[in-house]
């Protein structure tokens, strides 16, 4: 089983970082309104937005630290430490809240020891919420690692986690 690292000792080198947030730059330089897709442009290089990465783009786009910073803490989609092995997202739709996602989301949160917006102290799961996997009817859903499953149950998540090594 694939060990996950330490998010508290992620940490990559100035130089990597440096280079992932020019080449996304360069990018999207032109493109109106263009902090965002550079953020997620250096997550998905990176795995999340290093705090490294902030003093970068705050130079290259002529905007304040503090600006880059509220808009990464801003939008729970962006991190600034990575993700872990599994990505739950949990529905909290108004459908799934109905057929008991309150239940299911309060099992997860139980079952892993974290809240939303968390991972695990282990690094192994990362439990966020999803307002709409496009699964109403056949609420609650969840999606791990972008795989989505639907009429969840507590003992139906218990074993898809199990499934992944977790």
């Amino acid at each position: 089983m694939h060990t996950p690292p330490d998010p508290s000792q992620f940490r990559p080198s100035d130089d990597s970082v440096r280079a992932v947030a020019c080449q996304a730059i360069e990018q999207y330089r032109d493109q109106p309104g263009n902090l965002l897709p550079i953020l997620h442009a250096v997550q998905h290089a990176l795995g999340c937005i290093p705090a490294g990465a902030v003093p970068v783009l705050a130079e290259g786009l002529q905007l304040s630290r503090a600006e880059i910073h509220g808009v990464i803490s801003f939008y729970p989609h962006l991190r600034s430490t990575p993700a872990g092995t599994v990505l739950l997202e949990v529905c909290r739709a108004e459908a799934c809240q109905a057929m008991g996602g309150e239940k299911l989301a309060d099992h997860a949160q139980q079952r892993l020891g974290c809240s939303f917006h968390a991972t695990t102290a282990d690094g192994a799961i990362t439990l966020e919420p999803v307002y709409c996997l496009g699964l109403c009817a056949q609420s609650p859903a969840v999606m791990i690692n972008g795989q989505p499953h639907a009429r969840m149950t507590a003992g139906k998540l218990d074993r898809l986690l199990q499934a992944e090594g977790v």
